[in-house]
């Protein structure tokens, strides 16, 4: 019953959001959580894989450091920096918007759209919950600490999920709020990083050979990597936060990501580096070895600045949380004008339209989170499930970016190498993180798989809906209604009857909403009042047009409402019917009751809202009444219209009108007479 202004390629769009100091602090704070906090496990997790620290070789250091650093640059910087960034849905970034933009270009692309949207969904979820781990997991390598928490995982268990409430339960307060907090934190943490790191390349400089790549291609391929292309599922990591950039785009604007990202790219660099020099200076380091399940990025700090180093990287774990959780706001906001997703009760929480709030989305994720904490308990055995739905999500996006370069950009050769390239590439990482799926990669697979069976049956759902969907000119009926209101037969259900409508024609209306008034028992009121919500691309828009069609009985209302402005339908059809009645065009609809001295000159309203059923008698294919059944199951658990529009206290009710008007052909029965029946 929202319909929001039909969005389109952000080159012609005017709602950019500014490049400035305080934009960039925010992008800092909001974006760059999830990648931010890499350098916490990424060593780690190759450390494990090489076999830990007594088989640390330069070979192994050079060559893994290269990796990552290549990954980082061909995937973050190359793909989704340079060049995801451009292909934005009137400022709005993620998988779903590139789609909105490109899906002309063949209905088939509904499916990695799908595809992909669901793996980043399902990631998100575990992003929490390995990021907040690994940073409460460091709370042991302070001795003080150590000796309060012991080994008992419990502990740390116990502590993250306090976090993950607190960071879910902040979130109706809003990404610009949340970035002018995080902001300052998480650039002292990128300067930490760096620093921490460029103090250890000082004393080891070789590690700067990692940046040639032909180290690391000899290492993937060298006998002397024990991992095998499986290395390549660790590197991956060190960039799993790249989509979550681009989805996060609406909500800081792509100039703002263009100027912070090199500051952020230079001090994940450094770190890496710094622990590969670390790794160098103490390989073969027996007291290390005997240190379970070591992570180089709190080793290498010395003990007196350690404390502060987990506290600031439990501080950059949460924000890093955040980064996922406003994708997912923006990922799931922009499937819903899809209609790939149920419509949802939708905040904007500051003036910037990209910075919304789904109470549903975040409630939903903040169970799968604590689920995920509770199921896995460690990080090195979340680790194992972490990353292999994004890299199918990747991969999507490298599918529908080449007929944004091809078709949009009109790129004639550029987009074959793109595709070809980034699909290869994302192809390696996808099997080399298979491993995972045995380790916990099943979780997220799963999640995605219902993410994706959730999408798939409301897309459905919908088509067959779009089939059975007839306008019908209002000019047409306007006798009937006429007549109707003039009926002393059929008793007068109120003053204002109201229909809540998707449609922004003016002159034409949806088949069930007539059939709701002629047909479900006819209703008499003396006004019939149609309405629909447009959400424009101004915050604060709050206006009104209304068409009479030449009577003073039939209202075609729709309403202009700004993101911000609060969608209290009641309130705001109160005042456009005293404004009619004021100017003539409404008759003054007395009533001779009322606990007031002098009655008002506006009477009773009632709110109808159409419900679409299956009828068991309806012509339709199997396969069709099973898309129609998931969607209506689902739009069940999506929330209520009532609640959406400020009709909580209104006088409401629901009318179900059948979906399919042909019904199955029923044999007629032979009537018999009672002494027949008793022969």
């Amino acid at each position: 019953m929202v319909q929001a202004t039909e969005s389109h390629a952000s080159e012609h769009h005017s709602h950019a959001i500014p490049v400035s100091i305080g934009a960039m602090l925010i992008t800092l704070g909001v974006v760059y959580g999830d990648i931010g906090t890499s350098p916490m496990y990424v060593t780690k997790a190759l450390l494990a894989g090489q076999g830990g620290i007594m088989t640390v070789t330069e070979e192994f250091i050079l060559g893994a450091l290269s990796l990552v650093i290549w990954t980082v640059t061909l995937l973050t910087t190359v793909k989704y920096v340079l060049v995801s960034l451009k292909a934005d849905n009137h400022g709005e970034g993620g998988i779903f918007a590139l789609y909105s933009i490109v899906r002309k270009y063949g209905k088939w692309l509904i499916i990695p759209a799908m595809l992909g949207g669901a793996a980043l969904l399902a990631d998100g979820v575990l992003t929490p919950a390995v990021t907040i781990t690994t940073a409460i997991e460091g709370l042991r390598t302070i001795p003080a600490v150590h000796d309060i928490m012991g080994d008992n995982q419990m502990n740390v268990v116990i502590i993250t999920l306090i976090i993950v409430c607190l960071l879910f339960a902040v979130q109706r307060a809003g990404t610009s709020k949340i970035g002018h907090a995080f902001g300052p934190v998480m650039t002292f943490w990128f300067l930490f990083l760096g620093g921490a790191g460029l103090l250890y390349v000082i004393g080891n400089p070789v590690v700067l050979l990692a940046f040639n790549p032909i180290r690391g291609i000899s290492f993937l391929l060298s006998p002397n990597n024990h991992a095998g292309i499986m290395i390549l599922g660790s590197c991956f990591l060190a960039t799993t936060g790249a989509e979550a950039l681009y989805s996060d785009m609406g909500h800081v604007g792509r100039g703002n990501i263009y100027a912070t990202w090199p500051f952020v790219k230079i001090c994940l660099i450094l770190s890496y580096l710094g622990q590969g020099a670390w790794l160098l200076a103490n390989a073969g380091n027996a007291d290390l070895a005997m240190i379970e399940d070591l992570n180089p990025f709190f080793q290498m700090l010395p003990e007196m600045i350690r404390p502060f180093g987990v506290i600031l990287s439990t501080c950059a774990a949460i924000i890093a949380s955040q980064a996922l959780v406003t994708g997912a706001f923006s990922l799931v906001s922009e499937a819903s004008r899809l209609d790939l997703m149920p419509h949802m009760q939708i905040f904007y929480p500051a003036e910037t339209k990209g910075q919304l709030y789904i109470p549903m989305v975040n409630n939903v994720m903040w169970v799968g989170c604590v689920i995920v904490v509770l199921l896995f308990q460690s990080s090195a055995h979340m680790e194992a499930a972490y990353g292999l739905a994004i890299t199918i999500t990747m991969i999507c996006t490298s599918v529908l970016l080449f007929f944004y370069l091809h078709g949009i950009r009109k790129m004639r050769v550029f987009p074959y190498v793109f595709v070809i390239f980034f699909v290869a590439l994302e192809g390696f990482f996808f099997v080399s993180s298979l491993t995972k799926f045995f380790h916990g990669g099943y979780f997220t697979i799963l999640m995605a798989a219902l993410i994706m069976g959730i999408m798939v049956s409301w897309y459905n759902g919908s088509r067959v809906e779009r089939r059975q969907y007839t306008m019908l000119p209002v000019r047409k009926y306007l006798d009937q209604l006429d007549r109707l209101r003039n009926d002393p037969s059929y008793e007068m259900l109120c003053d204002n009857l109201v229909y809540l409508t998707n449609s922004t024609s003016t002159d034409m209306l949806d088949r069930d909403i007539l059939y709701s008034i002629f047909d479900k028992h006819p209703k008499r009121a003396r006004a019939y009042w149609f309405l629909n919500v447009e959400v424009t691309e101004e915050p604060h828009t709050f206006e009104y047009s209304v068409e009479n069609f030449g009577t003073d009985y039939v209202f075609r209302v729709h309403l202009h409402l700004g993101y911000k402005v609060n969608q209290r339908v009641n309130a705001y059809l109160r005042q456009i019917v005293s404004d009619l009645s004021a100017s003539g065009e409404l008759p003054v609809q007395t009533h001779d009751y009322s606990v007031y001295e002098e009655p008002g000159s506006i009477g009773s309203f009632r709110f109808c809202l159409i419900r679409k059923t299956l009828a068991p008698e309806s012509d339709v294919e199997q396969q069709e009444r099973h898309a129609i059944a998931m969607k209506y199951a689902i739009r069940r658990f999506a929330g209520s219209p009532v609640q959406w529009f400020g009709l909580e206290n209104s006088n409401v009710f629901y009318e179900y009108v059948p979906l399919f008007t042909k019904f199955k052909h029923v044999d007629r029965m032979e009537r018999v007479s009672v002494e027949e029946r008793r022969a």
